[in-house]
């Protein structure tokens, strides 16, 4: 009976290490995931940012090349 009992404890054990084995490595994973949508998101802020600038100076010119143009007319 005991040794059974001692089968059973050490079954269990190995399970617990298998599962804690592939909770770190699923862990690992999601942490370099994490890594790089983080530089993906990083990248693509920079980009909106740029994008803003370039609309925001052409906004800025239109209505001097509009009045430029009904001088010119």
């Amino acid at each position: 009976m005991m040794i059974s009992d001692f089968e059973l404890l050490a079954e269990k054990v190995a399970k617990l290490a298998e599962l804690t084995h592939a909770l770190r490595n699923e862990n690992a994973g999601l942490r370099n995931e994490v890594t790089l949508l983080t530089s993906q998101n990083h990248d693509l802020q920079q980009r909106m940012q740029q994008a803003h600038a370039r609309v925001s100076a052409l906004l800025t010119q239109l209505p001097a090349e509009i009045a430029n143009d009904e001088e010119a007319a």
